[in-house]
């Protein structure tokens, strides 16, 4: 935050706006706040939902090929999520929270720039992701318990996913420059029209079309073909939109300045480090209950994918506080942007809170879509039962996440996301040495990873209550 906004104090709220400021930026600093964060976050939510439907259904799909396959998917997809997480979450939110106070600043010129940078950066992760799992996935699958045709199903789906890797940051970091000027709908209407063409595609892909075979399945590698197919498209419509005149902003060509990269990546690494830490408590716990073979790791991935689901819910109302927090902090209304948060983390915990308490009374209910193994189903169901009354801590820490990313504040969410980290890893880990490797000792990892996530959202809720936003660097 630059010292004229840390020199502004709560009276700053009664300095008038310029009258040359966008109808769209204006909004964020003036609407009633619940009113604006319910209409900015209803189309994240619904498309944020769609999308997480398909996931599921593609794990249906390839839940049809069997219980290798299925294993093979939960090993890749914690690194699929962190990808995901990272250029949307992570990243994507340090590019919309620096275009939303470039604009709370009233400097359009310079949010062009920053979009320009935000490409750029996208390009070059993207290439480190395909490099990174191209070279390393098979070390990393086996080590968190990969073998025989399970690691064989999980190499076909990653080493496609990840050529594709430019693709997916991309869509994100275009997705993230619409957010960031207040535009919610553009990006949830690509959103939209790609999941329902991905839908049918998915299936055709994987198993073919016609009892005559005249285009032969894929099997898993299809539904990784699939994904990438939906990014592509996707790609195209925000860049034509970018281009057009129904932008606010205008995606072109900019010099390269380090202090531009500076201004998306200040944020966007600490929430790298955030999101890298919430994977690997997922691929931790992974590599802790493949101890007890792949049918285990089925049923703890096809259970953690409800908390994977969580995390485009709470997006959909955490892009939009992103922008508030960000374009108040920009044009100096604090007080603003400190109600925005707690409105959407109240929201966030209430819906969390609901799905997790729903999933622990009726766990079979979600894992039975997916496949009828019983060891699958007795360790997901062990999993659900036990984390999923606390998922509302999750959703609170989340949401104040997205909130502290538009605020250019995340050293504590990250400091909360790393303790989660060490109370689930060092909990499970704890676990299998002091009670052993029977499958009671299941119950005491799930746990670790329970009490984690209350950690997680105390520590955020403390923070931002206790005045961290604006506190001097």
């Amino acid at each position: 935050m630059n010292t004229m906004t840390q020199n502004i104090t709560h009276a700053a709220a009664s300095v008038p706006l310029p009258m040359s400021m966008d109808a769209r930026t204006r909004r964020l600093l003036e609407a009633p706040l619940v009113p604006l964060l319910l209409t900015l976050a209803a189309p994240n939510v619904l498309i944020m939902v769609a999308q997480a439907l398909a996931g599921l259904i593609e794990t249906w799909f390839i839940g049809r090929l069997g219980t290798a396959a299925l294993a093979g998917m939960a090993l890749v997809f914690p690194l699929v999520m962190l990808m995901q997480m990272t250029s949307a979450g992570a990243v994507g939110g340090g590019i919309a929270s620096a275009v939303a106070r470039a604009l709370g600043r009233g400097r359009r010129d310079e949010a062009e720039a920053l979009a320009w940078h935000a490409v750029v950066i996208a390009l070059g992760f993207g290439l480190l992701f395909t490099l990174a799992l191209w070279l390393g996935g098979r070390a990393l699958y086996s080590a968190m318990g990969g073998e025989g045709a399970a690691l064989d199903a999980a190499l076909i789906y990653s080493h496609l996913v990840f050529a594709g890797a430019v693709l997916v940051w991309l869509f994100n970091a275009l997705a993230a420059v619409v957010r960031g000027t207040g535009n919610m709908a553009m990006p949830a209407n690509v959103t939209l029209v790609g999941t329902a063409l991905l839908v049918p595609l998915s299936p055709l892909l994987i198993f073919g079309w016609g009892a005559d075979s005249r285009f032969t399945g894929l099997g898993i590698a299809g539904g990784a073909l699939a994904l990438l197919l939906y990014y592509l498209g996707g790609v195209l419509a925000l860049l034509a939109y970018l281009r057009s005149g129904r932008s606010l902003l205008r995606l072109k060509p900019a010099r390269l300045r380090g202090a531009m990269f500076g201004e998306i990546l200040r944020v966007g690494l600490f929430g790298t480090i955030s999101t890298v830490a919430t994977n690997l408590t997922i691929a931790i716990g992974t590599g802790l209950v493949g101890r007890f073979g792949a049918e285990a790791i089925a049923g703890y991935g096809t259970a953690t994918r409800l908390e994977y689901l969580l995390v485009p819910l709470v997006f959909g109302l955490g892009a939009p506080l992103v922008t508030i927090v960000g374009t108040c902090v920009g044009a100096g209304r604090r007080e603003r942007a400190l109600r925005a948060a707690w409105v959407g983390a109240g929201l966030a915990f209430a819906l969390t809170e609901t799905i997790g308490l729903a999933a622990a009374l009726f766990p079979r209910a979600w894992l039975g879509l997916f496949g009828g193994d019983a060891v699958m189903l007795d360790a997901g169901a062990q999993y659900l039962r036990i984390v999923g009354p606390v998922y509302g801590f999750f959703g609170l820490g989340l949401a104040l996440y997205f909130a502290s990313q538009g605020a250019g504040r995340l050293l504590w969410p990250v400091a909360g996301n790393v303790a989660r980290l060490i109370v689930a890893g060092l909990g499970g880990w704890l676990a299998l040495r002091w009670v052993g490797a029977g499958v009671e000792s299941l119950a005491w990892v799930f746990a670790a990873q329970a009490v984690a996530l209350v950690v997680y959202g105390l520590i955020n809720a403390g923070a931002v209550a206790g005045g961290a936003w604006f506190a001097r660097r």
